[in-house]
């Protein structure tokens, strides 16, 4: 069942891409209670291109609560009208991360994982679906994915000192770059620059349920966002119209 819906200003922090490239799925942080929200139905991707809609835009909408099981807790319906407000800007858009931080996967999701684990089990779902991740840059990099042409995966360590190896990158700003310049030198190019870089933010999420090949069934964590301070590649992404860019 659904539950009433109230008006939302929400700052968008993820953007990420689906197997099926026709639609994105959307989330972001309420400016009022700093609550996650996803809201339902995914968008089209045209849609999102027309609109320039990218991190730290600013969306007002109502939002109706769906009765839905872990770990997507932050599921809502559009209620309504809803409409474009413009850009929260880079320092705000930098506050949200740094309000919604976590040091650790397990201390954001609240659950623990085995060593070397990269998804929860269906028997054991975090509360939530979707956390900000406080990591060192230069203990993160982007690497291709051997298994599947064209698309690229992430190895970080948390400030816990865990390392997670290839979890899969979702980001769609990163996604599409890649995509379409996916050669050794721009990886480096990209890695680079995020190790010359003071903050690195991840927002990191689950998969809706998924069956392994191998039998394993969960929820396999991914990268929804990549975000660097105090400057991002402008051909990757903006999360502030005119702000401090690498050329």
């Amino acid at each position: 069942m659904l539950g009433p819906g109230r008006p939302m200003e929400i700052i968008v922090t993820d953007l990420t891409r689906f197997a099926n490239e026709d639609v994105v799925c959307m989330a972001g942080i309420d400016r009022a209670s700093g609550e996650c929200i996803r809201p339902l139905p995914y968008l089209e991707y045209n849609l999102c291109r027309r609109l320039g809609l990218l991190p730290g835009a600013v969306l007002v909408g109502g939002f109706a609560r769906r009765s839905v099981a872990r770990p997507h807790t932050e599921d809502r319906h559009w209620q309504g009208r809803r409409a474009y407000r413009g850009w929260c800007g880079g320092q705000q858009f930098k506050s949200v991360l740094e309000s919604t931080e976590s040091r650790s996967v397990e201390e954001g999701f609240s659950t623990s994982l085995e060593p070397g684990q990269k998804y929860f089990p269906l028997d054991t779902p975090p509360p939530v679906s979707i956390i900000t991740l406080s990591v060192s840059p230069l203990r993160f990099r982007i690497v291709p994915d051997l298994t599947k042409p064209g698309r690229i995966r992430a190895i970080f360590s948390d400030r816990s000192g865990r390392e997670f190896h290839h979890v899969s990158i979702t980001d769609l700003g990163f996604y599409d770059y890649t995509r379409a310049h996916l050669r050794t030198h721009e990886l480096a190019r990209l890695n680079h620059f995020v190790h010359t870089q003071e903050q690195l933010y991840l927002r990191l999420g689950l998969s809706r349920e998924h069956h392994a090949p191998d039998g394993r069934a969960g929820y396999w964590l991914q990268v929804n966002g990549i975000y660097t301070f105090p400057s991002y590649l402008k051909q990757v992404r903006s999360y502030e119209p005119a702000a401090n860019h690498a050329p």
